[in-house]
C-alpha cells in the first residue's frame, strides 16, 4: 500500500513500525458547536482507512482527540451563561450522534485534553528543561528558532514565516514565531494548577502530549484536514520532537478542501451547513457515500446536485442488496451450477481491483466504481433462476467491499417490523388469491400500494420494494 506522505510531498509504502500494528493519530473537533460538513470528510476518510488498514489484517490502534477547553468553548460558556464543561459535554454528545450517523466507528480512544492536564504539565516542563519553552507571566512559550527543523512540514523556511509573523506592542514573547503552550489564567475562565501558574493548556500541546500517551513517542500515521499543516502539525512536530528527541510521525495525511457550491464554506457567505443539516436534508449515508467519490487529497465540491447523485447510487446498492437477500430465501436449493461456480470465481479479480485501487493512496472514488462493476455482473448472474448458494455467496462478496468503505449500513426505525408485516400481508395475498377470494386480495394490494409497497412476481416468488 502506497500512501502520499505530506512530509515528503511523494507515495510512499506503508511500513508499520511494527508488522500488523498500526498507530494511527486524527486531530478531532474543538467542541463548541455541532459539527460542519468540512470536519466530516476526515471523519469518513481516516475511518476508511483505518478499516481498509484492518481488512488487510492490520490491528489498528486510533486515537481521536477531543479539544474541550478552548477560546471559543469559553466564549460559548458565556454568551449561554453556563461552564466550559457543560458546552464541551453537550457537544461531544452531538459529535458521536453525527459520527455513527455517518457510519464513523469510535475511535480506541477518545481522550480529552482536560483529561491529560498532567500529561501537558510534564511535557512542558521538559521541553523548559531543554531550553526549548520559556515562561513568562504566567505564559509558557516555544522558541521556535531553536527546532532546527521548523516549517519541514509545510515546507515553508523560517525566514518566510518570520515575515509573515505580527507582534503585539505589547507582547512578551522572546520572537514573533513564538507560541502558547501554556497560557495564563484570566478572570471568569477554567483553569488548572501549574508550576507557572494557574492557567490552562495551549491548543497545539494537547495532541502532543496525548499522542504520546497513547501511542508512544513515534507513531505510524497522523491525519487531518488540510489546514491542519499550519500551524497546528508543524507545530507538534516541533514539540515532540524536541521533548523526546525522536522522530514523531512516519507518515502524515491530510485531506482536501470542501467547497460549497464551488465556494470557500463561510458564515459570512451564508454556505455554511452541519452535518446535522445535511443529514435532515439527504441523509448521513448519502453525506459518507459524496466524501468517498472523490480521492481523499482531492478538493471536493458540496451542492445539492452532488447530494442527490449520491443518494441515487446508494439507491441502486441498497437494490442490489435487497434482491440478493431476497434470492437468499427464495432461490433455487441444492449447489451452485458449473456456471455460477465459474462466476464466483471472477470475485478474486474484482477484489484484486478493489484492493490496487485502495493500496493506490486510498482511491476510493476508483474502489466505489469497482463496486458498481461487481454489482452489474452480479445483477446478470442471477437474472433467472440463481441457487441460493449463488446468492449468498454474491452478497456475502458486496458485502465485503462495503464493509470496508461503511456503506449500506443504515437501517431506517422499525424496518425489521414493517419487513415482518409486509411478508405476512404478501402471504395472506397469495393465499386469498389460491382460495380465489379476489376481492381480499384486492384489499391487500391496495392496502399495501397505500403504504406505498410496490410487488413484483418474480421466477421466485413475488418480490416487494418499498419507495
Amino acid at each position: 500500500m502506497k500512501l502520499f506522505n505530506t512530509m515528503t510531498r511523494q507515495k510512499e509504502e506503508f511500513v508499520p513500525l511494527t508488522p500488523g500494528e498500526v498507530k494511527m493519530y486524527c486531530c478531532g473537533p474543538t467542541v463548541y458547536n455541532y459539527i460542519h460538513v468540512g470536519n466530516a470528510r476526515p471523519m469518513i476518510l481516516f475511518d476508511v482507512l483505518r478499516r481498509y488498514l484492518e481488512y488487510r489484517g492490520n490491528k489498528v490502534t486510533f486515537v481521536q482527540n477531543f479539544t474541550d477547553v478552548d477560546d471559543k468553548i469559553i466564549k460559548r460558556a458565556n454568551e449561554e451563561g453556563t461552564t466550559s464543561q457543560a458546552i464541551s459535554e453537550k457537544y461531544i454528545d452531538e459529535y458521536f450522534k453525527d459520527a455513527h450517523g455517518l457510519g464513523v466507528r469510535d475511535a480506541t480512544i477518545h481522550p480529552k485534553a482536560t483529561e491529560n492536564i498532567q500529561q501537558i504539565i510534564d511535557l512542558v516542563q521538559t521541553l523548559i528543561d531543554k531550553g526549548y519553552a520559556y515562561a513568562v507571566n504566567g505564559d509558557v512559550y516555544y522558541r521556535t528558532k531553536k527546532f532546527a527543523d521548523y516549517g519541514k512540514l509545510s515546507h515553508q523556511p523560517i525566514e518566510e514565516l518570520q515575515a509573515g509573523a505580527r507582534i503585539d506592542v505589547n507582547d512578551v514573547k522572546e520572537d514573533p514565531l513564538d507560541f502558547a503552550l501554556w497560557k495564563a489564567a484570566k478572570p471568569g475562565e477554567p483553569y488548572w494548577d501549574s508550576p507557572w501558574g494557574q492557567g490552562r493548556p495551549g491548543w497545539h500541546i494537547e495532541c502532543s502530549a496525548m499522542s504520546n500517551r497513547y501511542l508512544g513517542k513515534t507513531i505510524d500515521i497522523h491525519c487531518g484536514g488540510e489546514d491542519l499543516q499550519f500551524p497546528h502539525h508543524e507545530n507538534e512536530i516541533a514539540q515532540s520532537e524536541a521533548a523526546n528527541g525522536c522522530k514523531f510521525v512516519n507518515y502524515w495525511l491530510h485531506n482536501g478542501f470542501l467547497n460549497i457550491d464551488n465556494q470557500k464554506m463561510s458564515k459570512s457567505l451564508g454556505n455554511f451547513f452541519t452535518v446535522r443539516e445535511a443529514a435532515e436534508a439527504y441523509g448521513y449515508e448519502a453525506v459518507r457515500f459524496f466524501m468517498l467519490s472523490a480521492q481523499y487529497r482531492s478538493p471536493l465540491n458540496y451542492s445539492r446536485d452532488s447530494l442527490i447523485m449520491a443518494q441515487n447510487s446508494l439507491d441502486r446498492l441498497y437494490t442490489a442488496e435487497s434482491n440478493l437477500e431476497f434470492l437468499v430465501k427464495n432461490g433455487a436449493d441444492g449447489e451452485m451450477t458449473p456456471q455460477e461456480r465459474a462466476f464466483t470465481e471472477t470475485f478474486d479479480s474484482y477484489r484484486q481491483k478493489f484492493d490496487d485501487a485502495m493500496d493506490d493512496d486510498l482511491n476510493t472514488a476508483d474502489a466505489v466504481s469497482v463496486i458498481f462493476e461487481l454489482v452489474r455482473a452480479i445483477n446478470i448472474a442471477v437474472e433467472k433462476t440463481p441457487t441460493k448458494a449463488l446468492a449468498q455467496a454474491c452478497l456475502e462478496m458486496l458485502h465485503e467491499f462495503t464493509q470496508v468503505l461503511g456503506l449500506l449500513y443504515q437501517k431506517k426505525e422499525g424496518e425489521e417490523n414493517l419487513d415482518a408485516k409486509v411478508e405476512a400481508m404478501i402471504q395472506a395475498r397469495q393465499a386469498a388469491r389460491k382460495e380465489k377470494n379476489f376481492a381480499e386480495a384486492d384489499r391487500i394490494r391496495d392496502e399495501l400500494k397505500a403504504m406505498g409497497i410496490t410487488l413484483m412476481d418474480t421466477p421466485q416468488g413475488v418480490k416487494w420494494s418499498k419507495a
